[in-house]
């Protein structure tokens, strides 16, 4: 292959996120397991793109993005897809891990007839991003590491801090404030944090650069506690959830820094439930 520039990876040989000449997708259809603002009563129209260019060591969804589990589908098919979910009663279209995919899906969000959320890692690059200014109406990303001796051992990432920061700049650039219409959010950013065991000075930093970026009305926040330790996880403190402690520190340190507005899932979300079978259904 020639040099990718769409993510900060820049490959030059082997695709380190696994893509496809087409796109390959492992499920689509309507999921209520997203934050209430995006699944809303009908369900989140999600489309579930196979391979991932973090490769986190503790991915829930590992069966997708590390062993690219998934069908080839053509630019046709996908449009048909979005259309599928809309006559399904989706309240938007939500891609689920679509960065190393994006130039491709720019001449198709064109013709996406939902408002379409862009559900990333974060580990993207800006440029990258602003090809998708006016075709994305909801960014998704994850904040997932604030240290980078933590994001360079469990995802070979170590510019992975300052790149979300970046990134998530971006796209509230693009959006702006976000904006919610009979419990449904029609437009902004919404930033995601997984808690990990053993890791809650990582938390800690992202709640920190969140609290301190952006003012009240700007920014959704999303406090995730549903870590659920995968089978092969090499490194010993990801093999258990997190404690009732570690759970309570975070939250009670988010509602400290003044972040009020966004989600806390209850300890009891880390559950195998909420990573949904890649069966293909809907492909």
């Amino acid at each position: 292959m020639n040099k990718c520039g769409i993510c900060p990876r820049e490959c030059t040989k082997k695709a380190y996120c696994q893509k496809t000449d087409e796109f390959k997708i492992a499920r689509a259809g309507l999921h209520f397991w997203e934050e209430p603002c995006v699944s809303g009563t009908n369900g989140s129209g999600t489309v579930f793109f196979s391979g991932c260019n973090m490769g986190c060591v503790f991915c829930q969804n590992h069966q997708i993005s590390s062993e690219n589990f998934g069908k080839s589908v053509s630019e046709k098919r996908l449009k048909e897809i979005f259309k599928e979910l809309e006559a399904q009663g989706a309240h938007n279209i939500n891609l689920v891990t679509p960065s190393h995919y994006t130039d491709r899906l720019l001449p198709v969000l064109d013709e996406c007839p939902l408002p379409v959320v862009w559900n990333s890692s974060g580990y993207e690059k800006v440029s990258t991003l602003k090809a998708l200014n006016g075709k994305v109406q909801v960014y998704l990303p994850d904040f997932k590491f604030s240290l980078n001796e933590t994001s360079e051992k469990y995802a070979n990432a170590p510019d992975y801090p300052e790149t979300a920061k970046s990134v998530i700049l971006e796209m509230f650039a693009q959006r702006g404030p976000y904006k919610i219409e009979d419990g449904i959010i029609k437009s902004g950013v919404i930033i995601r944090h997984l808690i990990l065991p053993e890791n809650v000075e990582n938390t800690y930093g992202v709640i920190d650069w969140v609290s301190s970026t952006f003012k009240k009305g700007d920014v959704l926040f999303s406090l995730m506690s549903q870590y659920t330790p995968i089978k092969d996880v090499e490194y010993p403190e990801l093999k258990r959830r997190i404690t009732r402690k570690e759970y309570i520190l975070c939250r009670n340190y988010m509602l400290k820094k003044g972040i009020t507005e966004g989600f806390v899932q209850e300890l009891s979300s880390a559950k195998e439930e909420y990573t949904p079978p890649f069966d293909l259904s809907g492909v």
